[in-house]
């Protein structure tokens, strides 16, 4: 049985390390070839969108748009539905491959056999 990562992270810029914290280990978990889908919520929304990454900055962390682009890669990134709608954010808007979906998918995924849930 394969194993399956969903990580919700709710923070943004407005709680840098959970932020980031959460972005490296969904980052670590699709290098260690687990299968990773990463939920976007609250504020760390913004980062959907091209080039909001890049004013992320935490010392002694990876870069944000690096950690994205590898998630990118090898996993899946959702935009939750409501909170894409709060900020005007449409599909047209978000980086390539992000998907908006909301919280009925996001608990089809975290309700999986064999797949491990977690919130930043």
């Amino acid at each position: 049985m394969s194993k399956k990562l969903v990580i919700k992270v709710t923070a943004g810029a407005d709680s840098p390390e959970r932020c980031s914290q959460a972005f490296t280990v969904a980052a670590v978990a699709v290098a260690s070839g687990i299968e990773v889908s990463l939920w976007l919520t609250g504020e760390s929304a913004w980062f959907a969108l091209p080039g909001r990454a890049a004013a992320f900055e935490l010392p002694h962390s990876a870069p944000l748009p690096d950690l994205i682009e590898s998630i990118r890669t090898g996993g899946r990134i959702t935009l939750c539905t409501q909170c894409a709608a709060r900020r005007d954010i449409t599909e047209k808007d978000v980086l390539e491959g992000v998907r908006i979906a909301g919280a009925q998918v996001f608990v089809q995924e975290a309700m999986a056999d064999g797949t491990q849930a977690l919130v930043y």
